[in-house]
């Protein structure tokens, strides 16, 4: 198993687990939000209100997990050769103020961190700025804000 589809394998991991734990929390809100005894006592008891909105951003944060496991169950990324351009699927080290830092460039699982080679690897998606300033740069290449040097792409 190559280092990449490893990674894959450990974020698909880590993503079904929190699907898991927040799909419990999600069910554990909805039936607060929806039991006769979280009725409101006075005009000022908002515990109902409240829990239906926590229900229902829980329920989001649930679809949007399922989303994020049913991609990465199917994702394939490309393998990049140390002449290739920083693309969509890169897995690309820098060294970020004299620090070695390494990511993913994937469509989902943004900001997710994992334990990597002794350090930690952070997931990027397109709508990380971070993300689009590595896109199309090479090993060799550097950044001024914020200051890195492409080490390694893979």
């Amino acid at each position: 198993m190559s280092q990449k589809s490893e990674l894959v394998e450990r974020i698909r991991t880590e993503l079904r687990a929190r699907f898991d734990r927040l799909t419990g929390a999600a069910k554990d809100a909805h039936a607060a939000a929806t039991d006769p005894g979280s009725k409101a006592e006075s005009k000022y008891d908002t515990r109902n209100l409240e829990a239906s909105y926590l229900a229902k951003g829980q329920a989001r944060q649930v679809e949007e997990l399922a989303e994020a496991v049913r991609i990465f169950e199917t994702l394939a990324l490309p393998e990049f050769g140390i002449e290739d351009a920083i693309d969509a699927g890169a897995l690309v080290e820098v060294d970020l103020n004299g620090e070695t830092a390494s990511f993913l460039l994937a469509p989902v699982g943004g900001g997710m961190t994992l334990e990597h080679l002794g350090g930690e690897l952070t997931v990027l998606t397109p709508e990380s700025q971070m993300y689009q300033r590595l896109i199309g740069l090479r090993m060799g290449d550097s950044l001024e804000s914020p200051a890195l040097l492409v080490t390694e792409v893979g």
